[in-house]
């Protein structure tokens, strides 16, 4: 097999890729950094010529050109998107389409872990969009900063279309992607999505102070998104040999790595590797995770796979919600409407309420 004659061979534009899509049919595009800019705006374009009558668009939670582009009113009656984690962008969509008797986004409520089993057994997936880092010497694609349903969804739809941009780092784990299983090639070297922290309340700091003496020496942690979650990781700076197992890496994780709290050695699977299955940040994370062997990118369906998170020694998960009733009832994902979704919490939860060794905050 000759790579470089195969990959002049599937290497073409963003306008003749989409046309691998039927009219009538399904999609799904890769989550937050790794949603395809270009390939969604050819999709849009085509839409718009009247080249599509039916298309599902399957996501958990798309990156902003999605929004932009495809998910514009005018386009909603032949296309229509299933969102398993709304944006704040796409409630206000909804309750748009409701106030004048249309659905325009279909919640379709979906636990992360579950994501991947789910859309592949119900949804004939016809073809999958992606961001990828280029190709290496061998033949292959890496998945970057997405590893979450795009590795599991993009065997499973029957045609693949990769988007190449420079600027995906390569990561560890099960990112790789060879040119053998894609059926189309893009180039766009675009700056990479990017997502800043808010910077810390005073409330915030004194919530990390109350719960940092509560996560002892030598445990495994798993930090969600948000204020608070950066406020417990800030405040763990003098903790020792941490581990890190958790759906998403963020800059409050990788600071404690690079302070050497986090060596992942007491770990008892996957040691000396952080495991997570997404990235979000600003550069400065995209840049700490590229060719680090020690950042392991791998599917949802293993990362959050109760029996995994189970092995894992003092596991202790930190995540922000919403409310909490006088029963301990939380919500994470309502707010008088619906915005956001299940991601991963509920199975978090679920599992380490069970667990002698796991704490939850």
């Amino acid at each position: 097999m000759n790579i470089e004659c195969l990959y002049k061979e599937k290497l073409m534009s963003a306008e003749e890729a989409v046309l691998l899509i039927p009219e009538v049919g399904s999609i799904s595009i890769g989550m937050r950094v790794a949603t395809p800019p270009a390939l969604i705006e050819a999709v849009a374009k085509r839409a718009r010529h009247g080249n599509i009558k039916d298309l599902r668009v399957y996501y958990m939670r798309s990156g902003g050109k999605a929004l932009e582009t495809l998910f514009q009113e005018d386009l909603l009656d032949v296309v229509h998107p299933y969102s398993s984690m709304l944006t704040k962008e796409e409630a206000k969509l909804a309750v748009a389409g409701f106030k004048k008797g249309k659905k325009l986004i279909n919640f379709v409520p979906i636990s992360f872990s579950r994501y991947p089993e789910t859309i592949s057994k119900l949804i004939d997936l016809d073809t999958f969009l992606v961001t990828v880092a280029p190709m290496d010497k061998h033949g292959y694609f890496n998945f970057g900063t997405n590893g979450d349903y795009a590795i599991e969804l993009s065997r499973h739809a029957k045609k693949l279309i990769v988007e190449v941009n420079e600027n995906m780092p390569r990561t560890a784990g099960e990112s790789l992607l060879h040119i053998s299983e894609v059926d189309a090639i893009i180039e766009n070297t675009v700056p990479l999505l990017e997502e800043k922290p808010h910077p810390l309340t005073e409330v915030d700091h004194k919530i990390g102070q109350i719960i940092a003496p509560m996560i002892c020496d030598g445990a495994t942690i798993q930090i969600g998104i948000g204020r608070v979650p950066n406020a417990v990781a800030e405040h763990l700076v003098n903790h020792k040999d941490l581990g890190i197992h958790t759906e998403v890496i963020t800059s409050g994780l990788i600071d404690l790595i690079k302070n050497g709290v986090v060596t992942n050695s007491k770990k008892r699977i996957n040691r000396h590797v952080s495991v997570f299955t997404f990235a979000i940040g600003d550069r400065s994370v995209y840049d700490f995770i590229d060719d680090n062997l020690s950042m392991a990118c791998m599917p949802v369906s293993y990362v959050n796979k109760p029996e995994i998170i189970g092995k894992n020694p003092n596991m202790v998960s930190i995540n922000s919600f919403v409310e909490i009733d006088f029963f301990g009832q939380v919500n994470s994902e309502y707010i008088g409407h619906q915005f956001s979704g299940a991601g991963g919490n509920l199975i978090l939860f679920v599992v380490l309420i069970y667990l002698k060794e796991g704490s939850l905050f």
